[in-house]
């Protein structure tokens, strides 16, 4: 049977690996202490589970209108055009299964194959912006930050990255797997440079826009994109329920593409037509409640975040071969772990990548953590450490990696 070389190229998503190799040993009874899959600990609020409830005792289980039924979608207008200052109506939202969703279908909107289209994409970025892209058609080119950075680019290496061949840009702050935001100021110089291109889509990935910690850095706020006149008609948003409100196996995510009268989301509302149609409909009524009356749950879980990122800074930064940028944001820290490479393990495993080092940190100390590889080539000398997990957990969990990575050697 033949299979397609487009798939064959792909790899499997590294958080999804780790994810099976710990919940395995975690099924032999193994103390396995995961730092690695990318969503909430919390289960979501009762207020939203109960709404879904009420929805399926009402009778909402036929199909509902591709794009979502008429409440959820000016839900999602009001909530952007009041929060996030983006001029939108319903028409010009689609809600889809993920945010995931959301992003494989504007790509496949925006990309042919055979143009030599590019998008641009700032690096460490979550691992499945590059194959989206790929499959799409497109040719990713990743503009690095590193440790020194603060893990941001600069509006210089914005522009030079920008060609006539530059089709979209994909901005995601706050980060996976960084953990951080770039400043209101930050935001306002990379939309200067963006002015300047007209040719090239702003793509916003904003699925941690609620997870901001100005505890840590003050003065610290969101700033849409598409908030800013000289580039609203080309940018689109993506964004979702899965990280705030703890929804992550809803699958409910969303676009808003309100440019040229919303021209582009009604082209992608056709592709998802063919592909998924609506979600399930009984879950509309949660995407309402969780938007009109989860704030105050949606606050309670960011300060538990925001606490447990202090923490695991802290406890990160005291191992000496690790270097650390305190995150500001999101779930993730995600160290540089370069100075344990070239060295040899407890248990007598040579590690040269950091996936090297994931593996033989799971087998020896029973931590999971994701290897960096995949998150772009500036992230071969790193792991991403998730938070979201209990503080206990983080504290067994970070002294035992600070015990193995002492015994390197």
């Amino acid at each position: 049977m033949l299979i397609a070389d487009r798939v064959l190229r792909l790899s499997e998503s590294a958080t999804i690996a780790v994810g099976a190799r710990a919940n395995a040993l975690k099924a032999t009874g193994k103390d396995v202490i995961a730092f690695g899959m990318g969503e909430p600990d919390f289960v979501t609020p009762e207020p939203i589970r109960r709404a879904a409830i009420a929805g399926l005792e009402k009778g909402l289980t036929h199909y509902a209108p591709t794009p979502g039924d008429k409440a959820s979608r000016e839900a999602i207008a009001n909530k952007l055009n009041r929060e996030n200052h983006i001029a939108c109506k319903p028409e010009h939202v689609s809600i889809t299964a993920g945010a995931k969703h959301a992003l494989y279908m504007t790509l496949q909107c925006l990309l042919d194959s055979g143009k030599g289209q590019e998008v641009i994409l700032p690096t460490p970025a979550w691992l499945s912006y590059k194959p989206l892209i790929e499959i799409a058609g497109g040719r990713c080119v990743e503009v690095p930050s590193t440790v020194g950075t603060g893990y941001k680019i600069t509006p210089k290496q914005l522009e030079a990255a920008i060609t006539p061949n530059t089709t979209g840009v994909i901005i995601n702050s706050p980060s996976n797997p960084c953990g951080v935001a770039y400043r209101t100021e930050e935001i306002e110089a990379f939309v200067q440079v963006l002015a300047r291109h007209p040719h090239v889509t702003v793509i916003a990935d904003e699925i941690y826009e609620k997870l901001l910690y100005p505890e840590i850095e003050p003065g610290l706020r969101h700033r849409s994109l598409a908030s800013f006149p000289e580039i609203a008609e080309r940018t689109i948003t993506i964004n979702g329920m899965s990280k705030a409100f703890a929804m992550t196996g809803w699958r409910v995510g969303y676009i808003c593409a309100p440019g040229e009268g919303g021209r582009f989301a009604k082209e992608l509302i056709k592709l998802q037509g063919q592909m998924t149609n609506g979600i399930a409909t009984f879950i509309m009524p949660a995407i309402v409640e969780a938007l009109t009356n989860g704030a105050d749950d949606v606050e309670r879980m960011r300060q538990v975040f925001a606490r447990r990122a202090r923490l695991i800074h802290e406890r990160l930064s005291t191992i000496p071969r690790f270097r650390c940028v305190r995150p500001n944001a999101a779930f993730y820290s995600f160290p540089d772990i370069g100075e344990c490479l070239g060295r040899t393990t407890p248990g007598g495993k040579r590690i040269e990548t950091p996936g090297q080092f994931a593996d033989a940190l799971l087998d020896e100390a029973l931590v999971a953590v994701v290897p960096g590889e995949d998150f772009g080539h500036c992230a071969r000398s790193h792991v991403r450490f998730s938070f979201a997990c209990a503080d206990e957990n983080i504290v067994r969990g970070i002294d035992r990696v600070a015990e193995w990575v002492a015994r390197l050697t």
